[in-house]
């Protein structure tokens, strides 16, 4: 057996809407479907999908600590444009989304972030 490419991925979310509105409007997604307590976002020809699920809101000390020390942690990382890198920090910023410090490998350069359900997620843009 051997797996042909990544179909989807899925994101837990608390609050459908609220996580529609952050992965649309702050990040660009599109959405492709809507399934009941699910939706499918376009995503560079695959798809996110974010399901709705009850579980407990992380408290401020947990978010931060998350943002804190992102490296080694489970996450999804989203490739972007030099351009779009360079206005990922104002833009998040504006939209009140905590950030931790850009890193450069030197080949390429990331920005870890967290959606409004603490999910971690990470913008990655090559040189």
């Amino acid at each position: 057996m051997k797996l042909e490419r990544l179909d989807h991925f899925g994101v837990e979310v608390a609050d459908l809407a609220r996580a529609e509105r952050f992965y649309t409007a702050v990040l660009g997604l599109e959405v492709a479907a809507r399934f009941g307590d699910q939706i499918l976002l376009n995503c560079g020809g695959q798809n996110l999908a974010l399901f709705e699920v009850s579980r407990p809101a992380l408290d401020p000390g947990q978010r931060r600590s998350i943002i804190a020390h992102p490296l080694g942690r489970g996450h999804h990382a989203f490739t972007v444009t030099r351009e779009d890198f360079a206005e990922a920090p104002e833009r998040l910023a504006a939209a009140g989304v905590e950030t931790a410090t850009p890193i450069d490998w030197g080949d390429h350069d990331c920005l870890y972030f967290l959606d409004p359900d603490g999910n971690l997620l990470e913008m990655v843009s090559y040189r």
